[in-house]
């Protein structure tokens, strides 16, 4: 179920707003950031946008701190699963994926865990927050497929439906309470705690996974960001490395975000038909 923001009418992009980021954008070579507004046409809703309902997500001390938190998440985390997996890029998606095969943006660096711009055919991601498909052991490091983890799950929950009717969350869980049956995995190889490869709230990303985003935006000479309020760290640290190199930056989003004072220019409107329409005047 896609958030509030999503589903509420927004007035589209004026042609001036377009032609304006047409003109910040072109002839430059662009990086991309997006986050969950672009996704929201996906299914997958928005933590922060417009409208979105109030969340209280896990923390990373609470998942390490407790058995009983990793049983509430793993229980949560798998009933979405399967809905969070089945989400398929959309025209946003494509459209970024496009841009890249004809050279007018470098990559993209998204704050987005569901794989859609790689499915879209997007080359050169650097998923900044981790990906929803690959959990590792927190003791040995072992890797694993999600699909893996999922069906080891099914087989030791067999009794555990996946209900419809509740509502998926941005990062592929649904609100679970009746844990106390629910059995967590755990890593084959070392028996220790097993955790999605993902950032939760009140964990760093990852050095490295930062200097890749970070080598990317610096081998441009623009900065279009997609769907983000730029709430969240990792975001605000690459529009100041933006502003410092004196780049255009373009910001597409539904309601306020944390940069807008910096952009050159901000519209305010949906990711998916906005994308589209600014890539036809990048290209043409």
């Amino acid at each position: 179920m896609a958030s509030v923001a999503a589903l509420r009418e927004w007035p589209a992009a004026t042609s001036s707003e377009l032609d304006a980021a047409a003109d910040a954008l072109r002839g430059r070579r662009v990086a991309v950031l997006t986050g969950a507004g672009v996704s929201t046409d996906s299914g997958i809703p928005d933590y922060r946008g417009d409208g979105a309902p109030p969340r209280n997500p896990m923390t990373f001390q609470q998942f390490l701190s407790d058995a009983e938190y990793r049983k509430r998440y793993w229980a949560g985390s798998h009933l979405g699963w399967r809905r969070f997996d089945g989400a398929r890029p959309n025209d946003g998606h494509r459209v970024l994926a496009s841009l890249e095969r004809a050279g007018a943006i470098n990559g993209v660096i998204t704050q987005n865990v569901d794989g859609l711009h790689l499915r879209a055919g997007s080359q050169r991601v650097v998923d900044l927050h981790g990906t929803m498909d690959r959990v590792r052991c927190l003791t040995c490091g072992q890797i694993f497929a999600r699909a893996d983890i999922a069906e080891r799950m099914t087989d030791a929950n067999p009794w555990l439906d996946e209900p419809d009717s509740f509502e998926l969350g941005p990062d592929g869980d649904v609100a679970f309470t009746q844990i106390s049956e629910f059995v967590t995995p755990s890593c084959t190889n070392c028996g220790g705690i097993l955790k999605p490869e993902v950032v939760f709230f009140g964990e760093f990303v990852p050095t490295e996974k930062f200097a890749e985003a970070r080598a990317l935006l610096l081998g441009a000479e623009a900065l279009l960001i997609a769907g983000s309020s730029l709430a969240v760290n990792s975001g605000i640290r690459l529009l100041d490395q933006a502003t410092k190199k004196r780049m255009p930056v373009v910001i597409i989003n539904r309601g306020v975000t944390k940069g807008d004072s910096r952009a050159t220019i901000k519209i305010d409107a949906g990711t998916s038909e906005t994308l589209t329409e600014l890539a036809g005047r990048l290209t043409s």
